[in-house]
């Protein structure tokens, strides 16, 4: 599946890494563009479409994702490095460099437990160390100790730091990337009002995110 066509472009802010991610998500979501999560490409099976956007920037040392959630239902059972976040109250960002043939997945429950791992193939995992983890900044609005399926009206936002480092690039070098494929997610696999929502389209019969060759475009001005 060609998604070329759905692209976005984002700044180089050196500043944010001389602030807290509090204060980072607070300059973005006053500053950046927002993106809608939106696409619900099993809409026949898992209907339900909570509310997901996202603003994101890119300095010398890291990758910055601010996510921004409203949804019914919210769980955060999982609080283990590489634990399956995706059953809970989950956002993922999913990466593939030029020239590539693996692809990078980050996932993130609502309180900033982190499943990450590279690869070429969806069965052959390299699971992310507990220490290359520890690298990843995170700032949840709902804390980080877990809780079990809560009903109600919920808003969230979740702020993270990828460093650049984590995924071997040296973002001032000459042939640093211009561009990076990717997609964002949304899901929340066994909540009360499962869900699998995707900022680039997916086309498979069933949820499945890593399809590398359905990701869109992000160009690093």
């Amino acid at each position: 599946m060609d998604n070329s066509n759905i692209q976005l472009t984002i700044n180089r802010i050196d500043s944010l890494d001389n602030m807290n991610l509090e204060d980072v998500s607070d300059y973005m979501e006053q500053n950046l563009q927002k993106h809608v999560i939106e696409y619900r490409n099993w809409a026949d099976q898992f209907p339900y479409h909570a509310l997901s956007v996202f603003t994101m920037a890119y300095s010398q040392k890291y990758i910055y994702i601010d996510y921004f959630v409203r949804c019914n239902f919210l769980r955060a059972v999982n609080y283990t490095n590489n634990s399956p976040v995706s059953d809970d109250s989950c956002v993922e960002f999913f990466m593939q460099l030029p020239g590539s043939p693996e692809y990078w997945n980050f996932e993130f429950n609502c309180i900033g437990t982190v499943n990450a791992s590279h690869r070429e193939r969806r069965d052959a995992p390299v699971r992310l160390t507990d220490e290359q983890i520890a690298s990843i900044r995170r700032c949840p609005s709902c804390g980080t100790r877990p809780f079990e399926e809560m009903e109600g009206l919920f808003s969230w936002n979740l702020i993270i730091a990828i460093p650049f480092s984590l995924i071997g690039i040296d973002i001032t070098a000459p042939d640093a990337p211009k561009q990076i494929r990717a997609n964002f997610y949304k899901c929340a696999g066994k909540t009360s009002m499962p869900h699998f929502i995707s900022w680039a389209p997916i086309d498979a019969e069933k949820p499945n995110f890593h399809r590398p060759d359905c990701f869109g475009i992000i160009n690093l001005n």
